[in-house]
Order: structure tokens, then C-alpha cells, then sequence
């Protein structure tokens, strides 16, 4: 197990706190399990999907909820009555098990649609920055034709 010692960057910042509670929970002993898999990709420069397995599930048996910057997958399979069924499994190899899957999303994140294809529910996500937010050039004018000078203290050579 790793740790790492965080106190000297709390001292020089201010206003990273967030960060560096995931940082700490990364670091962190993983009390989830692995189950069940997944994967995060980046289709586009603010778009994301996240695939996760999760065969035998159907859509009714899955939920999918954002709460503030957090989304949460859960899958409960509800098993048949077993006097009702005269099925006799001789091996279970896939996994019917009840789980829940949370990501941490970043500021301005959003779900824009899940899909169920193939054993695989797709997860997709935009990162929507305010206009207020977005990066924009100044233009810098000119009065009465002469350029303005934005640093008075030089003298023209």
C-alpha cells in the first residue's frame, strides 16, 4: 500500500481541497470491488463514454443518478423464485450479482444519454463550460488612428 504525505501542497494553495481528497482516495485501499468492469474513453475534446459490462442485466434491472458531481450505477437482479423454476444451473459463470459503480465527474459535466447494447451500458457525457467561463480575446483598439500604448513609462527611443 502507498501513501503519500499531501500537508506541504495544503500549505501553498488555496481553493484545491477537492482535488486533493481525490487524490487522497485514489491512494486509498479500494473497498469496491472490481465487478463489474469498465471503461472510460474520450470521444471527443469535451465529450466522454463510459462502457460498462454488464451482461445479463436488463434495462429495468439497471439505475442510473447524478447527484452533484457524482454518478451512481446500480444493477439488482432479481432472482426468479427458485421452486418456480425447474432449471438446474450446473456451472454460473456469469455474474448476476447485485452492485454500484460511482465516478466522480468534473465541474460542468453532464449526462447526455445511456444505451444498453450487447451486454455493454454506454454512459455518455459532455463537458458544457458557461460562455461566462470559456476563454476569450480582448481586442485591443486604437484611438484616433495611433495605436494605444499600454505601458506609458517607455519613452520612444
Amino acid at each position: 500500500m502507498r501513501s503519500y504525505d499531501l500537508s506541504p501542497l495544503y500549505r501553498s494553495t488555496v481553493g484545491f481541497d477537492r482535488l486533493f481528497s481525490l487524490l487522497n482516495q485514489v491512494g486509498a485501499v479500494d473497498s469496491a470491488p472490481g465487478y463489474p468492469p469498465y471503461n472510460i474513453e474520450r470521444t471527443d475534446e469535451n465529450s466522454y463514454r463510459i462502457s460498462i459490462a454488464v451482461a445479463g442485466f436488463g434495462p429495468t434491472d439497471l439505475a442510473i443518478e447524478t447527484r452533484e458531481n457524482t454518478l451512481s450505477v446500480r444493477g439488482s437482479k432479481e432472482t426468479a423464485d427458485k421452486g418456480a423454476s425447474k432449471l438446474e444451473v450446473l456451472h454460473q459463470g456469469i455474474a448476476a450479482r447485485a452492485f454500484e459503480r460511482r465516478f466522480q465527474l468534473a465541474d460542468h459535466v453532464k449526462v447526455t444519454a445511456a444505451n444498453l447494447e450487447n451486454g455493454l451500458l454506454h454512459i455518455d457525457l459532455v463537458r458544457e463550460v458557461p460562455e461566462a467561463q470559456k476563454p476569450r480575446t480582448i481586442p485591443i483598439g486604437v484611438a484616433g488612428g495611433k495605436a494605444i500604448d499600454v505601458n506609458p513609462e517607455r519613452k520612444a527611443a
